[in-house]
């Protein structure tokens, strides 16, 4: 199991039956392979979808069915489409249970930067800002560190903001953190892992729940 597969099916548990859920692009599209039988979620994405499914074959795939990352999507059954004003109207209105992004940054306040690096070209921040302000809990879920073993979560975001104190929770391969009033609270590690392994690799300070569990991953595909 790759690390952001363990991530994706982790975050996956968390759904519960009747859901309103957007996945950011890149990993955060992975979860949608890994409901938990029995569980009924909706996948809202911000171009305009609702029943949202999971990626189709190469032979099925249709160029016009995508996400807001331009990846090809399935239709679930109930699926419907609109306008971008009535996607955000959804967004801006409260009405996702749960937002899930990827981040370059994360830090101890919950603050999240995740749309731009200074001096690199982009189209834009998209829908994050709108989505962390708007979902009644947001998960970040990316790769604890960069390529050069860089911790992404830190005591204070470098990067330019997407939100301040808007981050619910942290999801990597290695743990579960919950961000709280007091910091960042460790609740689950990755098997073969324990606390002090984690913060060795974490520039923030890592407050450990004396509940502090191994993190289990949804078997099931």
């Amino acid at each position: 199991m790759t690390g952001k597969e363990r991530i994706a099916r982790r975050i996956a548990r968390e759904f519960r039956d009747g859901f309103y859920v957007n996945l950011g692009i890149g990993l955060p599209t992975m979860i949608a392979e890994y409901v938990p039988a029995g569980i009924d979620v909706m996948f809202q994405s911000e171009n305009g979808m609702l029943g949202v499914g999971g990626p189709p074959t190469d032979d099925c795939a249709d160029p016009d069915l995508i996400n807001a990352g331009k990846q090809p999507v399935t239709e679930l059954p109930g699926c419907s489409f609109f306008a971008s004003e009535e996607s955000f109207a959804m967004i801006r209105g409260g009405h996702m249970d749960m937002s899930i992004l990827g981040a370059m940054q994360v830090d101890e306040n919950g603050n999240l930067a995740n749309w731009t690096i200074p001096g690199k070209m982009v189209k834009g921040m998209g829908g994050a800002m709108d989505l962390v302000a708007g979902a009644r809990r947001v998960i970040v879920a990316m790769e604890h560190q960069t390529k050069d073993g860089t911790s992404r979560i830190l005591k204070e975001c470098t990067l330019p903001l997407t939100g301040q104190r808007v981050v619910h929770d942290i999801v990597t391969e290695l743990c579960w953190i919950r961000v709280s009033a007091e910091g960042l609270v460790l609740t689950e590690v990755a098997d073969g892992l324990d606390a002090a392994e984690v913060q060795a690799r974490t520039e923030a300070r890592l407050l450990v729940s004396p509940d502090l569990r191994v993190m289990t991953v949804n078997a099931s595909a």
